[in-house]
Order: structure tokens, then sequence, then C-alpha cells
């Protein structure tokens, strides 16, 4: 009797850890199911606005006589397995590297309406922030608060907006409710997209390569970084580009002048030739570069100096505004600039940032031989060949509707309101296939509905010099209902700029921890498989997760 009670008793359990089990398993099925999203929707110009739900057409602005396309509704993947949300234990972390130079900018603060209701800022297509950052938390560390740019984080990612095809650009637009805070604040993207010009229709490039070979550049193999990155580039290179080189330590000299590049062995063998020694004399390097790119100066080519650098000024001219001026010289005479910054410990973010600003050039980042990759093979065009300069956006609220915005990132490069339209005020540059986008919180009045902004972007043709503008509108039934509903780019846009906001401490991440972030980041990990950067942005997050430093608010 005893074993007929044991027995049953045992089959009880059975049956009710079966249960259980299946109980679970429908859970989970339920978690992974994704929710239906809205794609970005093209907006259009002021006067001709129509719902998104009505697929307008982008605003473009013609390149060729061609009909533009409208951007296609993005589908959910399958959700990947969940990684886990807590470490079992700190990560072995490398000492903050000390001695590097950023600028705190502040942080955008929300704007009334009816004070002022135009937002007008220059556009930034630098990518820097968000690769430096990454050095830090593989490294162990938080990056500081200063060296985070958020827009730098946000455009480090692909957008999916649709590539509007014989057009210079299609604007588009979406926004949800925020999932980071409590306010009734929507999150509102709006995009820019520029032409893409694929590899064998860029223009011929004419290169000058400007390479820091002082005493720092032997530290962390950072030269050896820069070699390699070039050999990378220079192996995609077409024998009509041209490639010169100067290095500079405590003196510049010619390496290269400019040649063919039909004979690649050649153009190596002078890379290769690279050996660190002497202080940095950046302004004898940079002075020197562009006297050997005017020799190769071609109209019909890109004209483009890239420095290499960690960005340290210590001998010649070390003044500041006196490489601006120069660089700035330059640049109005058609020679654009590219900085690419390597290691860390004396690493001058503030410096290189601003000679790409000024240079009509890109500002990047290389931590790895991975990222050298994605800017110097994958894409090439974009990072080297410009179709827009002077690009500004102004946003146009409706007092009517929208209560108050804040402007999440660019906080450096505020344009004045009355400014849009004054073409000597300096401006961004766009590159082709570059997307550019810009994050807004906005409150809404209650129940208001209709127009909540209108977008224009104005901008300088580098062929003709010709100035141009377009502009769309965004309305209240654009709105996506829950922010799980709207796009995976989208949503995976606000998630970055959220983690950029709590790595710099702004008072409008208090509400968030850090775990909120990695949870968004495996879900939109699992409906985007195939990209390597929204894995490796889990990683990075969870990464930050494991750093004892981090304290959730």
């Amino acid at each position: 009797m005893n074993a007929l009670r044991y027995a049953l008793r045992n089959l009880k359990n059975m049956i009710l850890v079966v249960v259980l089990f299946s109980l679970v398993l429908s859970a989970c099925a339920v978690r992974a199911t994704p929710a239906p999203t809205q794609a970005a929707a093209p907006i259009g110009r002021a006067e001709q606005a129509q719902p998104a739900v009505q697929a307008q057409q982008p605003v473009v602005v013609e390149k060729q006589a061609a009909a533009p396309t409208s951007a296609p509704a993005m589908q959910a993947a399958p959700a990947m397995p969940v990684v886990p949300r807590r470490p079992v234990s700190p990560i072995q972390s490398v000492p903050p590297a000390a001695g590097n130079t950023f600028k705190d900018y502040g942080v955008n603060s929300f704007q009334d309406t009816l004070e002022d209701h135009l937002s007008t800022f220059a556009l930034d297509v630098d990518t820097a922030s968000y690769t430096v950052a990454r050095r830090y938390v593989m490294d162990g560390n938080l990056p500081p608060a200063d060296s985070v740019r958020v827009e730098e984080f946000v455009n480090y990612f692909n957008q999916d907006y649709a590539n509007p095809q014989g057009v210079a650009f299609g604007l588009y637009a979406d926004g949800a409710p925020s999932p980071f805070h409590n306010d009734g604040s929507y999150i509102r993207r709006f995009g820019v997209q520029g032409y893409e010009v694929s590899e064998a229709e860029r223009k011929p490039l004419a290169l000058t390569f400007v390479i820091d070979t002082s005493g720092s550049m032997s530290m962390e193999g950072r030269l050896e970084l820069v070699k390699s990155s070039l050999q990378m580039l220079v192996d995609r290179l077409h024998p009509e580009d041209s490639v010169a080189i100067v290095e500079y330590g405590t003196q510049a000299r010619v390496v290269l002048n400019p040649s063919s590049v039909e004979d690649k062995n050649y153009v190596m063998n002078a890379i290769n030739s690279l050996h660190p020694s002497g202080t940095t004399n950046v302004g004898d390097g940079l002075n020197i570069g562009y006297q050997l790119a005017a020799q190769a100066y071609h109209t019909e080519y890109n004209n483009r100096v890239i420095l290499l650098s960690d960005g340290v000024a210590n001998t010649g001219t070390t003044d500041p505004d006196q490489l601006v001026n120069m660089v700035r010289e330059y640049a109005n005479s058609g020679f654009t600039l590219t900085t690419i910054g390597v290691g860390m410990g004396n690493f001058n973010d503030v410096l290189l940032e601003t000679l790409a600003d000024k240079g009509n050039g890109n500002y990047a980042y290389i931590d790895n031989l991975d990222e050298a990759e994605r800017l110097f093979v994958d894409e090439l065009t974009t990072t080297l060949q410009t179709i827009a300069l002077n690009a500004k956006v102004q946003v146009d609220f409706n007092p009517e509707v929208v209560a108050r915005y804040r402007l999440i990132g660019y906080e450096n490069r505020a344009v004045a309101d009355q400014d849009f339209r004054n073409d000597t005020v300096d401006a961004g540059e766009i590159n082709a296939g570059h997307n550019v986008t810009a994050l807004y919180a906005v409150q809404l009045y209650p129940n208001a509905q209709g127009r909540m902004a209108t977008m224009q972007l104005r901008w300088e043709d580098p062929d003709n010099h010709d100035v141009r503008e377009i502009n769309g509108n965004f309305n209240t039934w654009d709105l996506a209902p829950t922010f799980e509903s709207a796009s995976p780019r989208y949503q995976l846009a606000v998630v970055v700029a959220q983690y950029a906001e709590l790595l710099r401490r702004s008072p409008w991440a208090q509400m968030t921890n850090i775990r909120q972030i990695l949870d968004h980041a495996v879900r939109l990990a699992g409906l985007m498989p195939g990209d390597k950067a929204v894995n490796e942005f889990t990683s990075l997050v969870s990464r930050a997760t494991q750093i004892s430093a981090f304290m959730d608010p």
C-alpha cells in the first residue's frame, strides 16, 4: 500500500511538472512573437503632406529626371535567444586612459514652442564618439561623459531609409511614445538619405595622406594600425586614382609624391617604410600635405586630404585657431579634410573633430581593423565622396499641437535660427549614400491633432555650388501607437540614443538604468539577427552592465 501511494504521488508530481513546463513554453512563445511594426514614412513638401499610411513619396531634388520611390515596410525577424540579464562577475578592466582631451558641450533642454518654435542645426555624419566609447568599454571602463556625442552614436548605425533613385535627397520621419520617460514624451525621428553612388561610378580620387609618425604613434601599435588601414584602402582604389603621402614627427617630409595607384606595390612600399620617432608637428604636416594635394588637384576628382593621428600637437604650430584657419582656407579652395583618430592616453578628440568640421570633411576613430575595413572597404564611397556642403536643418514646430520639444544631441552643431538661409555660415557635409538622423523628444497638448512640425533641409551642391532647399511635414497620425509597433530601426535609434544619454550622465536619463537598455538591445538584435553592428551593440551594453563603476540611478 505504501508503495502504491508513493507511485501515485510521483505520478502526480510528474504531471504537475509537465503542466508547468508547457505553461513556460507557451509564455516564451508569446514573448518571442514580434508585434507588427510601422516603417518610417517618407515626408513630402509642406503644401503636399499626406498621412504616412498613404505611402507618400519622399521629398527630392532632381539629380536626373527620375521618379522617386517610397520606403518599403520592414518585416520583423524571429527573436534570438535572450542573453543573461545580470553578469556573473565584473569584467577584468584595463586602467582608464588618462590625458585625453574631450569637451563638454552641455545637454539640450526642452523648449516651449510658444517662446521658440524653430530648431536649427548643422548636419553631422561623424561617428568617432561611438567608436571611442566602444574602445573604453572593451577596455573595461566607461567612457568620459564629455566624450559622448549622442548624434554620433545614432548615426553609426544603418537606418534603412529608402535610397532616392536618381534624385538628390529623400526626407523621412516616424515616431512613437518614449519607452524611457513617463512624462508623455514621444520620440520623433527625422532622417535625411542621400543618393548612393556605386564604387564603379564614383569620381576618381586624389588622396593625400598626412600621417603622424611621432614617437607617441609607437604606443599600442598605433602606426601599425594606420599602415594596415591604408593598405586596405589602397587595395580598393582604381588605377586612375592617385595617392600622395606626407609623414610628420618633429618635422614633416614627403614620402610619396602624387602617384597613380596603377602600381599598388609602389604605394604599399611607401606606406610600409613609415616608422615612429620625434615630437608631433601636425601644423607642418598639414601645410606640406596641402601643398602636395595642390600638385595633384584635378577639377573632376574628389580632392581629399586624410589626416591620421592621435591628435596631439606639441611642436611647431600648436595653436588650434591657427590650424583651423589653415584648414578652412584650403577647404574654401576645394580640398576636403577627413581626420581619423587612433590610440588612447594622449588622444585629442577636440582638435580632430574641429579640423574635420572646418575642413568640410568627416571625423572617424579607428579602434581595430574591423573598423578600418568598414570605413575604407565596405563604405569607401560613403567615406570619401561629398554630395552636399553646408547642409543644415530647420524644424518648425506647430505651437498649436506641440507644447515642448528637445533636440537629442547636436549640442555643438547649433545654428542660429536666423542663419538658416545665411549661406556664409559654415554647416555640415553629407557624403554619397550617407543617412543622417536627428531625434526629438516632443510633448503634445492633450487631444491635439494635425501637423506637428515641418522639416526643412538646405545645402550647397559641391559641383556647381547652387543652394537648394526642400521640406516636408510630420503629423500626429504618423505616430506609431506603441514603441514596439514602430519599425525596428526606429526603435534601435531611440535605444542607442538613450544608451548615449546614460553614458554622458544626461539629466534625461535619470530614470533609466543600463539593464533596461540591455533588454531592448537583446530584443532588437533578435529582430535584426544579420546586422553585425546591432549584435555588437548588444554585446557592448551587456559588457557595460559588468563594469563595476557603472552605478544604476
